[in-house]
């Protein structure tokens, strides 16, 4: 039964023979209609934001705002979520990175106060609030900064 499968009918479409004349079923112009940007030969070599010649979206809308070009990302870790470290523990990038907490962008980790600090943990960030180290101190543990 195989060798009868077959589209159904009007399934598939002859193929398009442009500029073969008015036989073609196209008439004079080929479908492509009379005069104006699409009939020329590089007619739709147009990027994407090109309106026709109106004003573009992209300038009519208000420029708003500033974007800061020096501007410094860093990896945000409470010191609430590092409960989960047993004490003693040093807490570094590698293992913020194995627990999820950071995304390991290579950017710069902050560790901030929110949240009750773990009992005597080692904790080594590029940088720390005041809040944070107060809390890991308080808590039996040590904060190391590295550059």
């Amino acid at each position: 039964m195989l060798e009868r499968l077959q589209p159904c009918s009007g399934a598939r479409h002859r193929r398009k023979r442009v500029g073969r004349g008015p036989g073609s079923g196209h008439r004079k112009t080929s479908g492509r209609g009379i005069k104006g940007q699409g009939k020329r030969s590089a007619g739709n070599e147009t990027n994407r934001h090109f309106e026709g010649g109106q004003m573009p979206l992209a300038r009519r809308l208000p420029k708003r705002g500033f974007t800061n070009p020096s501007r410094e990302t860093v990896e945000i870790v409470n010191v609430g979520v590092l409960r989960g470290f047993e004490a003693g523990a040093r807490i570094d990038a590698q293992a913020l990175f194995a627990r999820g907490l950071v995304r390991g962008s290579g950017e710069p980790i902050k560790l901030l106060g929110n949240g009750d600090a773990p009992q005597g943990v080692t904790v080594v960030v590029q940088r720390v609030s005041e809040s944070a180290r107060r809390k890991i101190e308080e808590a039996g543990g040590k904060v190391e900064i590295v550059a």
